[in-house]
């Protein structure tokens, strides 16, 4: 993959950002969405590269923005290569302990956040025989009781595949890429388990399949820690 441009969703901290950087200092474009604009900020003077890195200030939920997004990203480096719906976050507790009020953000980032995507950038990879990557989670291959963020990441397992189908038609790869525990701001306030991989190893995993050739359907990427019970 030599100077590709790549758009990531969610992509200030952990997965994303390591993902943005490694691509980065390969030599390709990148544009990256945040829905903090302080946060966001903070990635751009850290990542440098300004020639090549795009920020913009997007929610992944909402599709105004998603669509938005992608048009300035195409506007800016003249074509879209590649794709990857990495926002996501875990909130309110499980089911009959948590908080419902806190949940239908979850939901939608999690679950209509990749769709929208999707959505906005199929035309465009299609132009070039590009790829979309769909981060998922080990979450949403093995259930756990009660626990609606691994309901969500089900959904992803079950979205990548029927992307899959729709989009190697078209000429596009479809990639679900599903870390394991991971230490990112996503355990904040509990503490990541002794064992958790820093988030390089999945960076690389996505730069691995952002490398596939055209025509090659790369379907689905699990990293697990060793060690990682399950």
């Amino acid at each position: 993959m030599a100077g590709k441009t790549v758009l990531i969703t969610g992509a200030t901290s952990g997965i994303g950002a390591h993902t943005a950087r490694t691509l980065l200092d390969r030599g390709h474009r990148v544009a990256v969405t945040g829905r903090d604009e302080g946060r966001l900020k903070a990635f751009l003077d850290q990542a440098g590269h300004a020639d090549r890195l795009l920020g913009l200030v997007a929610d992944a939920a909402d599709w105004q923005a998603t669509e938005s997004a992608v048009a300035r990203t195409v506007e800016r480096f003249g074509a879209l290569d590649a794709a990857v719906a990495n926002a996501g976050f875990m909130s309110g507790g499980s089911i009959g302990a948590g908080d419902p009020t806190s949940w239908a953000p979850m939901v939608l980032t999690n679950v209509l956040g990749p769709a929208l995507l999707a959505h906005a950038t199929l035309p465009h990879l299609e132009a070039g025989g590009g790829r979309l990557v769909l981060i998922g989670s080990v979450a949403g291959l093995k259930n756990s009781p009660a626990n609606l963020y691994s309901s969500t990441k089900w959904a992803t397992t079950g979205l990548a595949e029927n992307l899959r189908l729709h989009a190697t038609t078209r000429g596009v790869g479809v990639t679900l890429v599903n870390p394991g525990m991971i230490d990112t701001p996503f355990w904040e306030g509990v503490g990541a388990p002794p064992f958790a991989l820093s988030p390089q190893p999945i960076a690389e995993a996505v730069c691995f399949a952002l490398d596939q050739p055209t025509g090659v359907d790369l379907n689905t990427l699990t990293i697990r820690p060793v060690g990682q019970p399950a």
